[in-house]
């Protein structure tokens, strides 16, 4: 039934009615939407007002989702490449034939090594039927390599797991009772806008609200303060506040002594990190260190909203770590509104191996490709991977180290499948281009990384064109490849009934409504019983220490540390551009038109050093490669520090390429993450030639 468009959620008139579903993107609001169909066309979607998360409301972005779904450039029939890798040349083949041919090369090649056989994936859309059910189980059972999908959040995760025992924290809504909150590497307006709803609650009510970032944000702007530390030092900045907790005394010992662990060894390593020395570190004021940590411990209830963008350098996790010890210290989380916030989605619970089936492996253990690796994985030449499989992301353009990506992509003896809704970076290397459907056109059911509710999806529109679900394709193949376990014929809706056990959610009220709230504690760490090991929050990890990593949170310096090159003398980091999300939207006009261009945001004073000015063409480079955009003269960026914002997709640029032809292939320290804002650069004006498109 994936294909099969459900009965209208309700009438309002003849030939009129609303289908509730839920937004697909990478995001933690997963919203509720509202779609209002005609005649079988969309004509309105809305944010669901009965959803008390989105409460009707729409970020800029998935409000034009009827414009991206509509759009002329939406993929509607299979296509097979009929030109050079990465000419985008395809010819119209029939389902029947490209899946015949796909999984006739699959089956030989799986004959020989099935490991030389790589599905790449990640969060193109974030539901648990369409993006890790069927295909999971299709390459479990053909032996396939396994993908260590890590490109976004692993080192900030598993941080966290170290720490408090999971991607738990306080609940989003409780965020407008606090006094204080500190926003820590997100830029919540652009990227967690129903959160920042309960920031400006909160801030009406008389809360003071922190930004600690290096990028001037359009959350700063709307802060009390902004904290513009050097990218990669937020582990000192950290340590310092503790440092200050410690000697002022702004510690609740009851709370420290019942519920954690380690204490004695943190507070040692903490006395190391006087603001003083966390001053020169991250580049600002010791005052301001001094300050905030007054505010923090003297404030209650204290949240922190720490985002993903902090933990994408060497030293993330350790950041992470650092940032995830501070509650306890204080005590914040005996009040519903203390605490800390990464991620909500580990206390869902899913049954991913109901989804996923495991089992089908039968035993073998499948080598391990690292995402973040990919480029340095396909020039592999001693254990080559021979097919690859992509969905739900565009490696090409949002992957690191583009340069040797695109090498990658380009070799002829590569087989490529791509499931896209559009003609991306990455589907112009295809050798076939399968069409996939849209939010609007399959079942799924969704959790959240910002709230606590599960989410349905249920479709509103018939497949546009010859489009097919990911669910659908993956069928196909195994029964094209002989799979014959029953697990193969389940449908989407028995797949969203499988993610959640009986008795786990309310699922009758999931069907009625198109939401359930998951039955949690509204202070859960107020007495302890943190999901770890000890039930404690463990500032000292034994689990890290046996793994050879310290047991304490430190800093650990970047990669490429400011100040520790003289040739590549700035820092870059790429955060998103507003009204993009990683490399989706970019294609949808009325978008691109308000972000215009790709642009680097550079200081006052670094581009007069360089004889830059504002709206000149500029050449970005290090040693991996160079990249060419706009330069903005802004505000936003500190003296030091350049912005590359992102992800644009490279056919878009100046000369062919993103920022990503800039950042390297490194990983962080805990979780095997990418290190996206652990980039040091040169930045100069380029040559006249190179300023026309």
């Amino acid at each position: 039934m994936d294909t099969a468009v459900a009965s209208p959620a309700t009438t309002s008139a003849a030939g009129v009615h609303t289908v509730r579903g839920a937004c697909p993107h990478d995001c933690p609001d997963t919203c509720a939407l509202v779609t209002t169909v005609k005649d079988g066309v969309a004509i309105k979607l809305q944010g669901n007002p009965e959803h008390s998360h989105t409460a009707g409301v729409l970020c800029t972005k998935v409000s034009r989702y009827i414009e991206r779904n509509n759009h002329e450039g939406r993929l509607v029939q299979p296509m097979r490449r009929s030109g050079p890798k990465g000419s985008g040349r395809f010819e119209a083949v029939s389902w029947d034939e490209a899946l015949d041919d796909i999984a006739a090369r699959l089956k030989s090649l799986a004959g020989i090594n099935p490991e030389s056989i790589v599905p790449y994936s990640y969060a193109g859309t974030m539901g648990l039927v369409q993006g890790e059910s069927m295909d999971r189980r299709f390459f479990h059972k053909l032996g396939a390599s396994l993908l260590d999908r890590t490109i976004c959040s692993t080192a900030g995760s598993e941080a966290f797991g170290f720490t408090l025992g999971g991607k738990v924290g306080m609940r989003v809504e409780f965020f407008s009772e606090a006094r204080l909150i500190l926003i820590w590497g997100s830029n919540s307006i652009a990227s967690n806008l129903h959160f920042w709803r309960h920031a400006q609650a909160a801030k009406r009510a008389g809360a003071r609200l922190v930004c600690i970032d290096p990028r001037k944000t359009e959350t700063a702007d709307k802060c009390d303060e902004h904290v513009a530390l050097l990218p990669g030092t937020d582990a000192a900045l950290a340590l310092a506040l503790m440092h200050e907790l410690i000697v002022h005394d702004w510690l609740d010992h009851d709370y420290i002594a019942q519920h954690t662990l380690g204490w004695d060894q943190l507070r040692a390593r903490a006395l190391q990190w006087p603001p003083s020395r966390a001053a020169q570190v991250c580049g600002v004021p010791e005052s301001q260190i001094v300050e905030l940590a007054r505010a923090y411990g003297t404030t209650k209830p204290a949240a922190i909203r720490l985002n993903y963008g902090m933990q994408r350098v060497h030293g993330g996790g350790n950041a992470a770590r650092a940032v995830a010890c501070l509650p306890a210290l204080t005590g914040a989380w005996r009040h519903r509104a203390g605490g800390v916030l990464l991620s909500s989605s580990g206390q869902y619970p899913i049954d991913r191996a109901a989804l996923q089936r495991p089992d089908l492996l039968a035993g073998r253990t499948p080598r391990t490709i690292n995402m973040v690796k990919i480029g340095e994985a396909l020039l592999d030449e001693a254990d080559p991977i021979k097919a690859l499989v992509v969905y739900n992301s565009n490696p090409v353009a949002v992957a690191p180290d583009s340069g040797q990506v695109v090498q990658g992509f380009e070799r002829v003896d590569l087989f490529t499948v791509v499931l896209e809704q559009f003609q991306t970076d990455t589907a112009d290397y295809a050798d076939y281009l399968l069409p996939a459907t849209t939010q609007l056109e399959h079942w799924d059911v969704h959790f959240s990384y910002g709230h606590t509710d599960v989410m349905l999806n249920t479709p509103a529109l018939a497949p546009r064109g010859q489009a097919r679900s990911n669910t659908w394709v993956f069928r196909e193949l195994a029964r094209r490849m002989g799979f014959t376990e029953p697990c193969f014929s389940d449908d989407d809706q028995a797949l969203v009934a499988a993610a959640f056990p009986a008795g786990s959610i309310d699922h009758e009220e999931l069907h009625a409504k198109g939401f359930t709230t998951l039955r949690l504690p509204e202070a859960p760490f107020a007495q302890g019983n943190f999901p770890t090991p000890s039930g404690k929050c463990e500032f000292f990890s034994a689990r890290l220490a046996a793994m050879g990593q310290d047991g304490l949170p430190d800093h650990v310096a970047n990669h490429e540390a400011f100040g520790s090159s003289a040739t590549y003398p700035l820092a870059m980091i790429s955060p998103p551009a507003r009204n993009f999300l990683n490399s989706s939207f970019v294609n949808v006009a009325s978008l691109r038109d308000i972000e215009g261009e790709p642009l680097l945001e550079i200081h006052a004073d670094d581009a007069a050093s360089r004889g830059i000015e504002n709206g000149q063409v500029v050449r970005v480079f290090n040693e991996r490669g160079e990249h060419r955009c706009r330069a903005e003269v802004s505000r936003r960026a500190r003296p030091g520090v350049v912005h590359g914002l992102g992800i644009w997709w490279r056919k878009l640029g100046l000369d062919g390429t993103n920022v990503n032809q800039l950042t390297s292939q490194r990983l962080t320290d805990i979780g095997r993450g990418p290190t996206f804002y652990d980039c040091l650069v040169q930045v100069e004006a380029a040559p006249p030639a190179a300023s026309g498109r």
